[in-house]
C-alpha cells in the first residue's frame, strides 16, 4: 500500500474513533454544519448536483433548487457519518419493513434474488439490515483508487456481514451468489458509458447498467427493487418491490426499476445523491 494511501486508512480510522461515540443529536448537528460547508463553501461537485436538478426537474424555481440541493448535501453527510460510525451508528436504530414477504416468496423458489437499488436513501444502512436477514449477502463493488480509502469501506460493509464481489471478477462468482440462492445486490444508477443500456431517466436518455437484466434473463432469478428511506433520528422506512416483466429484453427490464427509483426520487429528492454525473455519456 502507499504510503498515501495508508494515511488515508488511518485518517478515516482516527475519524471513526472520534465520531462513534458522539451522541445521536451530536452526530445530526454535525451533519447539518458539514453539509452546509460542503454545499455554501468547498462546492464538491455542486455544478453537477446543480445541474442534474435543474435536468430532472426543469419547471422548479432556483430557490428550491437550491434548498434541495443543500439538503442533499446534508443527508449525503449523514450517511457518510452515519458509515464512518458502524457499528456504534445501529444502536437503538428503528426499522420499518414493508414487502418482505416478496423475500420469503423468492428465497423459496431456490435461485436467489436480484436486489436491486440506486445511490438512494440509506443504501449502507439498508446493507446493514440485508446482511442481518440473509444468510448470504453479495454486494457488487467498485474498487477505490485509493487502496486505503477501499480497504476502510470494505471493513466497514463487513461488520453486517455483507460480502463483496468487484466489477471484473468472474461472473461465475456473482452466479454462483444465486445458485447459493443468496441475494446478489447492485447499485445500478449511475452512468455506464457505451457498454450501458439507454432508457430514461426523467425523460432523458440516461446510460445504465445490463448487469441487472442479463443475470435475469441468463439465471431466470427474481427481482426485487429496494429502497431505505430515513424518516426521523435513527428511523428507516424498507420498501422491497418486485420487478415483473412480461418483457425479457435488457431494455425493458431496465426501463423498468429505472423508472420505479425515479418514482421514490421524485418524493423524496434531498435523498438522492445527485453528485454523479447521471447523464455523461449522450445518446447518439
Amino acid at each position: 500500500m502507499k504510503a498515501s494511501h495508508r494515511y488515508t486508512y488511518l485518517t478515516l480510522i482516527t475519524l471513526k474513533k472520534l465520531i462513534s461515540h458522539l451522541s445521536v443529536r451530536s452526530k445530526h448537528k454535525l451533519s447539518i454544519y458539514l453539509g452546509k460547508i460542503l454545499c455554501n463553501f468547498f462546492r464538491i461537485r455542486r455544478r453537477v448536483a446543480e445541474k442534474n436538478l435543474k435536468r430532472a426537474f426543469p419547471n422548479w424555481p432556483k430557490k428550491k433548487i437550491h434548498l434541495t440541493l443543500e439538503k442533499a448535501y446534508i443527508f449525503f453527510s449523514n450517511n457518510l457519518i452515519n458509515f464512518i460510525s458502524f457499528p456504534y451508528s445501529w444502536k437503538n436504530i428503528q426499522f420499518s419493513v414493508s414487502g418482505e414477504e416478496f423475500l420469503e416468496d423468492s428465497f423459496a423458489g431456490g435461485k436467489g434474488i436480484i436486489m436491486i437499488t440506486g445511490h438512494f436513501g440509506s443504501w449502507e444502512i439498508l446493507g446493514k439490515w440485508l446482511g442481518d436477514y440473509a444468510d448470504l449477502f453479495v454486494g457488487i463493488a467498485f474498487k477505490q483508487k485509493n487502496s486505503g480509502a477501499h480497504r476502510f469501506f470494505i471493513e466497514q460493509r463487513e461488520l453486517s456481514n455483507t460480502k463483496h464481489i468487484f466489477k471484473r471478477e468472474s461472473f461465475d462468482k456473482m452466479y454462483n451468489v444465486l445458485q447459493q440462492n443468496g441475494i446478489l445486490g447492485l447499485v445500478s444508477d449511475q452512468d455506464a458509458s457505451k457498454r450501458g443500456v439507454f432508457v430514461n431517466f426523467f425523460n432523458i436518455p440516461a446510460s445504465t447498467p445490463k448487469g441487472v437484466a442479463l443475470f435475469h434473463i441468463n439465471k431466470k432469478a427474481p427481482m426485487v427493487f429496494a429502497t431505505c428511506v430515513q424518516t426521523g433520528l435513527l428511523k428507516y422506512k424498507i420498501e422491497f418491490i418486485p420487478i415483473l416483466c412480461k418483457i425479457k429484453t435488457i431494455e425493458y427490464i431496465t426501463q423498468e426499476y429505472t423508472q420505479t427509483l425515479e418514482s421514490y426520487i421524485k418524493k423524496f429528492p434531498e435523498q438522492y445523491f445527485w453528485f454523479h454525473r447521471r447523464w455523461k455519456t449522450v445518446k447518439v
